[in-house]
C-alpha cells in the first residue's frame, strides 16, 4: 500500500514503514506529522484519486532527523570580460518515517 502525498508544495510517493526526505519542516526529532493532502491511495488492485484531494486520507509520520544535503557549488563566468563568480549552498531537509496511511 502507498499513498501520492504534497508536503510543501512538492509530491512524494509515501509507504508504510519507509523513509521520506522532504524539505525542512519546522518540527523537532521524533515529533509526529500528520498530512492530509493525499492526492492518491493505492492498494493492491484498489486505487483511490482525489480531485485534488481524498477525502478522508491522511499520512501519519514521525520526524527522524534533521540534516543538511551536500553543497552545490555555482559558479558565475562571462569570457573574456573577467567575470567571475563562485557561490556554495546547501539546503536543509527533514527525513521522516511514515508509519501509517489512513483512508
Amino acid at each position: 500500500m502507498y499513498a501520492l502525498v504534497e508536503i510543501l508544495g512538492k509530491q512524494y510517493k509515501a509507504e508504510e514503514g519507509k523513509k521520506l526526505i522532504v524539505d525542512k519542516l519546522s518540527l523537532e526529532e521524533g515529533a509526529s506529522y500528520e498530512s492530509g493532502k493525499v492526492l492518491a491511495v493505492v492498494d493492491g488492485e484498489n486505487a483511490r484519486f482525489g480531485a485534488p484531494y481524498v477525502e478522508g486520507a491522511k499520512v501519519l509520520a514521525t520526524v527522524v532527523k534533521e540534516f543538511r544535503g551536500e553543497k552545490v557549488k555555482v559558479y558565475k563566468f562571462r569570457r573574456r570580460k573577467g567575470y567571475r563568480r563562485t557561490q556554495g549552498h546547501r539546503e536543509t531537509y527533514t527525513m521522516i518515517m511514515v508509519d501509517k496511511i489512513e483512508g
